[in-house]
């Protein structure tokens, strides 16, 4: 039996977690068990169909383990005997450890639609081999369903017509695509967008069977019309990997994610941690159980269990929520609350508004208009959240916007930030949109006429 001090399950927030670990403790000896061959960038992967390519592009290379001086062994993990402390292979090697990590993700989330076990019709894996198999069989399709109008689904609907002669439908029962991420208008936006590529969208509509005779060739929806299809992809969501966690006898939580405190260190047992879609989370706003699912509170949970693994170094603040995407060229991000979560909750807000162009002047090359919304809490002038769509810049400015949420920046301090600007790179100091928002919404908190 190979014996190490910490065992690391999983995939990308295990990279992370193992590299934090290395990081604060160099003279811990640390392997990675992963059953995937190799490690797709989860985000990339509706872009192997279009602008990457395919799959040998969207992956994160072995030898960032190697460079850190973590061990990988390709295998899966079928038992873990917390008595013992061995982790046991398929194979039957067995691995001793002092510390655990579980950072077994999620997989897609399979609804029980009549059908949805025909030919060509595919889940979105994060499995190499299996999105290698979906885009050579993409080749000969000529009608593409996506059930699903979240991010998944709407970046593969932009994506798959790139290069092909491809009808796509995308289907969503909510009245609008993206509109469990973001407020109407953001959404009107995004989906106005990708129409205009020439994606069939259908919003208010659910999927009632599958249609064919073992392989599928159509869609039938719940009013009864039927959409042609030769494959169809489901980008529904995902839930959590922990069947081994609960053979493992770990304390499940909210939708069976496994339960873990502030310092990502599991309720059951106090060396075994867990990060990542795995793990429960509870929201940075309110502490409630949240499903948020997203790289960036999973790595940013990674970081904070390899830290604490031998001592109790960082705390979790909880799930602020933020993230991008990109729609025909057109950039959308959000962090933090939209204004229909603030509404759902009962929160009393103010909000800011603000358009500008991303370069100052508007007539630079490649200049995009910027369109930025900030919620600020009506009785303390606290950053709740913010909403931006433009061009390549909106990445960025929802990362300044959870720096600001974190340390719950007021109005004032919003107001009086000093912002690096560049013509060819930025909007005007004059014309700023996070400032100009603030500024908006000082007149309303003030409750001035």
């Amino acid at each position: 039996m190979k014996k190490v001090d910490v065992v690391v399950l999983g995939g990308l927030s295990g990279i992370t977690a193992g590299i934090s670990c290395r990081r604060h403790y160099p003279g811990k000896k640390v392997i990675m068990v992963r059953k995937e061959g190799t490690v797709l960038i989860p985000c990339g992967i509706p872009y192997i169909y279009g602008t990457v390519g395919g799959p040998e592009n969207n992956v994160i290379p072995d030898g960032l383990l190697e460079n850190n001086g973590i061990e990988l062994i390709k295998g899966e993990a079928i038992d873990v005997d917390r008595a013992q402390k061995v982790v046991t292979l398929k194979d039957g090697e067995t691995i001793g450890y002092d510390k655990l990590v579980f950072a077994t993700g999620s997989v897609p989330l399979v609804p029980p639609i009549p059908g949805i076990d025909k030919e060509n019709v595919y889940p979105v894996k994060k499995e190499f081999d299996y999105l290698s198999e979906v885009q050579q069989k993409m080749s000969g399709v000529k009608e593409l369903v996506i059930i699903g109008g979240g991010f998944i689904g709407m970046e593969f609907a932009d994506e798959c017509r790139k290069g092909r002669n491809i009808n796509v439908t995308v289907v969503e029962a909510l009245p609008h695509c993206l509109q469990m991420a973001m407020d109407n208008e953001f959404c009107e936006e995004a989906q106005a967008r990708l129409a205009e590529t020439g994606v069939n969208i259908l919003v208010n509509e659910k999927v009632e069977a599958i249609l064919g005779d073992g392989k599928v060739s159509g869609v039938r929806l719940a009013g009864g019309k039927e959409l042609k299809a030769d494959m169809v992809i489901l980008g529904i969501g995902a839930v959590p990997n922990t069947e081994l966690a609960a053979k493992a006898g770990l304390e499940l939580g909210f939708k069976k994610t496994i339960k873990v405190d502030r310092y990502m260190q599991t309720y059951t047992d106090p060396d075994v941690y867990a990060c990542g879609d795995c793990a429960e989370k509870q929201s940075f706003f309110d502490g409630r159980p949240t499903g948020i699912m997203l790289a960036s509170i999973a790595t940013s949970e990674a970081r904070i269990a390899g830290a604490n693994l031998y001592s109790p170094t960082h705390q979790n603040c909880g799930a602020i929520s933020v993230f991008s995407t990109v729609i025909n060229g057109r950039a959308f991000g959000v962090a933090g609350l939209t204004e229909r979560m603030a509404n759902q909750t009962g929160a009393k807000i103010i909000i800011g508004t603000a358009e500008a162009p991303d370069t100052h002047p508007g007539g630079m090359p490649n200049s995009c208009p910027l369109k930025v919304k900030l919620l600020f809490a009506k009785d303390t002038g606290v950053i709740l959240g913010g909403s931006i769509s433009g061009g390549k810049s909106v990445g960025e400015m929802v990362n300044v916007l959870s720096a600001c949420i974190m340390h719950r920046m007021t109005i004032d301090d919003m107001v009086k930030f000093q912002m690096g600007t560049h013509p060819a790179l930025t909007a005007s100091p004059i014309m700023y949109p996070i400032v100009n928002a603030a500024c908006t919404a000082i007149i309303p908190l003030k409750g001035i006429a």
